[in-house]
Parts: structure tokens; sequence; C-alpha cells
């Protein structure tokens, strides 16, 4: 871990972000959606790749932002937090492979918004980041994020598989992110 400025600038950079989020939800809110209806994935449909950039920031609701609130500040914190995370290069790796995942194996005729892929990106990240780097500090985090945010299981999982799985609750974007997480926190290993 870095020092304590380093910390505090990466929970900072984190709420600064999700009030961004916070204010685009103001907007699409009173646009009656529109931003949610041009910007989200749609699996398999060139009119949703672009979602694959803009969905995370956008949300269904009041509810539906503050279930991503606090796990992204938090996350996010803990991302930027570390110098040997890679930090820019690690959001984007899970932010692209959670939308591209998500546009991949999506159903047809949805349309998925929503921080999660990405909370889901980072707890992976987090999580393997230290069994591969061998940090316990890390491990240690890790693991109160894991207990913080434990749905990483159940929530990547087909409704098949999780009869917990709520309808509009998109566990291909939840896995997309997950798996994006693993692969960049195995990029920063291997650099």
């Amino acid at each position: 871990m870095s020092d304590v400025k380093t910390i505090k600038q990466g929970f900072i950079r984190s709420a600064v972000f999700m009030g961004v989020v916070g204010v685009i939800l103001a907007i699409n809110t009173l646009t009656g959606d529109a931003l949610t209806n041009w910007f989200g994935v749609r699996p398999r449909n060139l009119w949703g790749l672009d979602g694959i950039l803009f969905s995370p920031l956008l949300h269904g609701g009041l509810a539906h932002y503050f279930s991503n609130l606090l796990p992204m500040i938090v996350l996010g914190g803990l991302l930027f937090a570390n110098p040997n995370y890679k930090s820019w290069r690690s959001l984007l790796l899970i932010w692209l492979f959670s939308g591209a995942g998500t546009w991949i194996i999506g159903g047809s005729g949805t349309n998925h918004i929503g921080a999660s892929g990405v909370v889901f990106g980072l707890v992976t990240f987090l999580i393997t980041a230290a069994i591969l780097l061998r940090s316990w500090r890390s491990a240690i985090i890790s693991i109160a994020v894991f207990f913080m945010y434990g749905g990483v299981l159940f929530g990547a999982l087909p409704p098949l598989l999780n009869s917990e799985m709520e309808s509009h609750v998109s566990w291909e974007c939840h896995l997309s992110g997950a798996i994006g997480g693993v692969i960049a926190a195995w990029r920063v290993r291997s650099r």
C-alpha cells in the first residue's frame, strides 16, 4: 500500500466519479430515461455497442444508484490506493470486459445498465491481485471486501443456478465484470 495521501486521493477519485454518475442519473430522470434507452448495452445489436462505454454511468433509479454507490467508492478507492495495481489500466480493462462480455452473452432484446459489472470486476480484481502478488495486507483487505460484497459468487450466476436472482439483475454483466477483474489482476502480476 501507499501513503495516506495516495489512499485518500483514491477514495476521493471514486467519490467524485460516483458524484458524476449521480448527476447523470438526474439528467436521465429528467429526460424520461432517454440516456438509458440510448446508451445501455443491447446484446448483439450494433446500436448497443456504445453501451460498452456508457452503461456503467447509467442507473435505473435511486435504489439502483445507491446499491452501487458505496461499493464503487470503497473498491475504487482500494484500487487507486495501491500503485502496484496499475489502476487506470486495470479499471479500463474491467470496464470494457464488463460491457463487451454482456454484449456477447446477454439476452436478446435486453438493455443492460449500471456500474455493478465494474463492482464485481473490482471485487475479483482485488482478491485475485492479493493472491497473485502474495501481499498479506492486500489479502486482508480483499477478505474484508469479499465479506462486504460477498454476493459476488451468486450475483454472477445465471438464474437457473441462482434462485435468489431477481429478473432485472444482469448476471451477464456481473459475470463479465468478474472475469475482467481476474484478467486485469493476472495482467498486473505478469508485468
